[in-house]
């Protein structure tokens, strides 16, 4: 009996194939967005997630509020600050970095792009190394006695920056200084730091005149220690050598689990109100299957009329248009689908082209795709209830007359 239900649907709405389509279009889009938004935010947490735990979780991030990773704070952290951060007890090594935006000039073409100050002490540079991914593809890393001497990230190597791809060997200038380029990073997937330069921390300060002075501080707790707990007892001698009061403090002290619930809030608000303006085409979709159902019961009012007369109950009629508009939810829903998915596939497959396999790591999450269907087919229903009681209420005499 309830395939009966789905046949007589399915061979109305293939009946009217042009106003079946255009039935179709905005559940199909609404399905379309949603799902291709939800799996590429999804894919790019994965990718965030697959970074921090390359990161390690025993590292901390020490910065001066306000700016930008210490660009435009008022607030520096120091030497005095990184000397008490390495003689703590619960830290195994700290290194201080800098970090500006420089000017960068290479075959009389000029760039502006952010350059690194990192410590040339093998087991700090070590320790950055590992916390900021960088992993050398051609030539070597900054060694202690090395001045003006640069790493160059991956984009570099190619010919977009300069028209011509920069070599080892050759010179570049970086705020009008001569540096030699000793090497190049494998690509690491964000644009920044993959037009991103390495010089000594020494040379960083004298070429920008930060003096003794750091964009930001990472450290690597010791083994066996609780990285949270170190980051507040952190906090308690800096705020002591600041004299600062709790609450007062000009720095933050960031673990990669707080970094990662910061990106994944940002994340969640963006698809939030993206899905939010989305879901106006399946509104929009609703209202078009509610249409097409009113019209089809004008249509084939004689048709309901007749099924009356051979017995056919009003909760039969009701149900009979019901699971047709459930259908064109659910037909919608499914097309939504497959272009959502095929969708968020190619947008993986361009990011990663350009951008490298770390920024993207997709997942096809079968409940949500469960869900959509569900919803879409839900829609269809709720859209359908107004037209499939009016179609119940008919009067069979009157149908029957009906011209």
């Amino acid at each position: 009996m309830l395939t009966d239900y789905f046949q007589i649907a399915f061979k109305e709405a293939k009946r009217r194939k042009l106003r079946s389509f255009l039935t179709l279009v905005g559940i199909f889009i609404g399905i379309a967005a949603i799902i291709s938004l939800i799996t590429l935010g999804q894919g790019l947490e994965n990718a965030i997630s697959n970074q921090f735990s390359q990161l390690g979780k025993d590292k901390l991030f020490i910065l001066p509020k306000g700016g930008f990773w210490g660009m435009g704070s008022s607030v520096q952290l120091t030497e005095d600050d990184l000397d008490t951060i390495k003689q703590a007890s619960g830290t195994k090594v700290a290194a201080g970095l800098g970090f500006s935006y420089g000017r960068y000039e290479f075959n009389d073409l000029v760039q502006y792009n952010f350059v690194n100050g990192v410590p040339l002490d093998s087991e700090e540079l070590k320790l950055v190394s590992e916390a900021q991914n960088w992993k050398l593809q051609e030539g070597r890393m900054l060694e202690s006695g090395d001045k003006y001497k640069i790493v160059l990230g991956n984009e570099y190597t190619k010919e977009d920056l300069f028209d011509t791809q920069v070599e080892l060997g050759d010179k570049i200038k970086v705020q009008n200084q001569d540096f030699k380029v000793i090497g190049f990073l494998e690509k690491i997937g964000s644009p920044p730091d993959d037009k991103a330069g390495i010089i000594p921390i020494d040379t960083h300060q004298e070429l920008f005149s930060t003096g003794k002075n750091y964009g930001f501080i990472i450290a690597q707790v010791q083994s066996g220690e609780d990285p949270a707990t170190i980051a507040e007892e952190l906090k308690k001698e800096l705020r002591k050598k600041h004299n600062l009061d709790v609450g007062e403090e000009d720095f933050s002290i960031e673990t990669p689990e707080n970094l990662m619930a910061t990106f994944s809030t940002i994340l969640d608000i963006v698809q939030i109100v993206l899905i939010g303006i989305t879901a106006i085409s399946l509104l929009v979709g609703g209202i078009g299957i509610m249409n097409t159902m009113y019209t089809s019961v004008l249509q084939r009012t004689k048709e309901i009329g007749l099924m009356k007369a051979v017995g056919a109950r009003n909760s039969q009629i009701m149900f009979l248009f019901l699971v047709e508009s459930g259908l064109y939810g659910l037909v919608g829903g499914l097309l939504g689908v497959i272009a959502g998915v095929s969708l968020a596939k190619i947008a993986e497959k361009v990011l990663q082209q350009f951008l490298g396999p770390a920024f993207m790591a997709i997942e096809i999450n079968w409940l949500i795709v469960g869900g959509a269907l569900l919803f879409s087919f839900l829609i269809g229903v709720l859209s359908g209830i107004a037209p499939a009681r009016r179609a119940s209420k008919l009067n069979p005499v009157d149908s029957l007359r009906y011209e």
